[in-house]
């Protein structure tokens, strides 16, 4: 690295990378530091080139981890980054490039540099590496200050006071992304970290005041989809179809988190397009995502999921309770929009099940908007999808399905709203249907699904549930959605007509129950359908009475 741009293969030699790794101490205030961060970098642009640039750096990486101790050049290296962060906010109402590439570049090679580290040892020894500093022989100074917070602290304020720019857009994205790789300390632990040092950090001291504003900031950065700026626009040097080096980095963390945050699924199909037409947005989410599911310190409760659970509406004129120093208000149109806009991924589907299942006023927002399908559609395409999502995802989706089905508003309004034209329905065209059949076509659809391939039964049980909480509500059904409830349920019938036979009549060369069935009809399932048919037409013609009397 240095003034010239350098490629992956020349990373091994460079002077400047192994200076900072050699066994010489450098001065914060030493002038080797303007030439390191004076660098422009090729980005990496798929799979391959981020393995070569971890092999190729292994070796600086790990001269770094065995002479630290002695040179405590990562110390410096971190105080080089916080002086220049004092004067960013200045330097971007300035618009001094300059000052922004090197403090950018600062952190990226720090959070190179972390992802190595935390994969390597534990947080007791990354302490020790971030409090080394050179004495001499003899010498007896003050206990070291804490860099881990004060770097903590430092990202955080840069993330929610910093301007979001073109010219800070990167150090904005790298910033975000070094708090996520400093939380991927659970990755390398089997176990679930209850007491985690950065944790602590991040919940107490501090870091503590900015909770509502770092979780607002988040939030409003996943609202409003910020795309990366044209390549000329920013100080870090980048391809066209790429989101910074770092970020390319960070994504192998990232990937690690979705797991470790959502009961260990498998990830879903990659979503490119989404992450690199907005990489600040996607890494906002991530990083939103682990912070609201840190595990409670003994003494105190996670503050950013207090934060996440108690937010209102920017038109909520109530007084917040004096319980919760962490809520904050924000636009519910544009968090709505946003999320109804971005269900393609499984973190926007976490997001938004969070939010219904833990925050009572964003449910209630929810459940009161006229426009209800813009929400429910994206939702129900996951589940018709069910074969090209993972498990995760899919329980995500019906669980949303499962809460809103709760409200006896909303059972009732979808059947009020019609749709035309659903194209990505493939069994039938449907060219008018209420949202409520189509809810019911897709449900039924994912539990055939389940039946014949998955067999989990919670996902069963979590599907009949949700067509038990609408079931008091059915009116107006197209006629297929008719059609397939009591096909399915028929085909059960017949199911649980075969379990009573084996189970009351084992020795029995001849259904009995079968037999009773035949003498009524020439097949049993012509029989439940004109029950089911006389039910539902019943169920009708007492709605339009009721309808009529009122």
């Amino acid at each position: 690295m240095g003034a010239n741009s350098s490629s992956i293969s020349e990373l091994p030699e460079n002077e400047y990378l192994k200076k900072l790794s050699g066994a010489e101490p450098i001065s914060e205030n030493d002038p080797f530091w303007n030439q390191l961060l004076s660098f422009s970098f090729t980005t990496p642009t798929n799979s391959a080139e981020l393995k070569l640039l971890e092999e190729a750096t292994i070796s600086v990486c790990k001269s770094l981890v065995e002479k630290n101790p002695r040179t405590g050049n990562l110390g410096s290296l971190i105080k080089v980054f916080l002086s220049r962060t004092k004067e960013l906010k200045i330097s971007a109402e300035c618009q001094n490039h300059l000052f922004i590439w090197q403090a950018h570049n600062a952190l990226f090679i720090i959070c190179c540099l972390l992802k190595v580290f935390i994969s390597r040892m534990s947080e007791e020894e990354l302490q020790l590496h971030f409090t080394y500093e050179d004495k001499t022989p003899g010498s007896y100074g003050t206990e070291c200050e804490d860099l881990i917070e004060e770097l903590l602290c430092c990202l955080i304020q840069l993330i929610v006071e910093i301007p979001l720019l073109d010219i800070t857009y990167s150090i904005s994205l790298e910033a975000v992304t070094t708090l996520v790789v400093f939380l991927s300390c659970q990755l390398f632990h089997k176990e679930i970290l209850r007491e985690s040092l950065i944790h602590k950090y991040l919940m107490h001291g501090r870091c503590l005041p900015y909770t509502s504003r770092l979780v607002k900031t988040l939030l409003y950065n996943f609202i409003r989809q910020e795309r990366s700026p044209p390549p000329g626009t920013h100080v870090f040097q980048q391809q066209p179809d790429g989101g910074g080096l770092l970020y390319g980095i960070a994504s192998g963390v990232a990937t690690g988190l979705r797991t470790v945050f959502t009961l260990g699924g498998v990830g879903s199909k990659p979503t490119p397009q989404l992450e690199q037409c907005s990489p600040l947005a996607h890494q906002s989410l991530l990083l939103l995502l682990v912070l609201a599911n840190l595990t409670d310190a003994p003494d105190t409760p996670n503050p950013y999921r207090q934060a996440i659970m108690s937010f209102k509406n920017t038109q909520d004129s109530s007084a917040f309770s004096s319980s919760n120093p962490h809520a904050f208000q924000i636009n519910f149109n544009s968090l709505y929009t946003a999320l109804c806009e971005q269900q393609r991924s499984d973190q926007a589907t976490l997001l938004l099940y969070m939010l219904l299942h833990q925050n009572g006023n964003v449910r209630t927002y929810v459940l009161a908007r006229t426009d209800i399908e813009n929400l429910v559609l994206p939702i129900l395409e996951i589940l018709y999808h069910v074969e090209e999502r993972n498990s995760h995802h899919v329980y995500m989706a019906l669980i949303i399905l499962l809460i809103l089905t709760e409200d006896d508003g909303f059972n009732r309004s979808i059947h009020e709203v019609i749709l035309k034209n659903i194209t990505w329905y493939a069994e039938r065209v449907l060219t008018e249907i209420s949202l409520g059949s189509l809810l019911i076509l897709v449900v039924i659809r994912t539990i055939q699904y389940n039946m014949t391939r998955t067999r989990d039964k919670y996902l069963h049980t979590n599907c009949l549930a949700a067509l038990a909480n609408m079931s008091a509500q059915f009116r107006s059904l197209h006629q297929y959605a008719a059609q397939r409830i009591i096909s399915y349920t028929c085909r059960h019938l017949r199911r649980y007509v075969y379990v009573l036979d084996k189970l009351y009549f084992p020795h029995s060369h001849c259904s009995t129950l079968q037999h009773c069935f035949s003498t009524l009809s020439d097949n049993g399932e012509e029989l439940l359908s004109l029950t089911c048919s006389h039910i539902l037409r019943s169920y009708a013609s007492s709605q339009r009475c009721l309808n009529f009397g009122g």
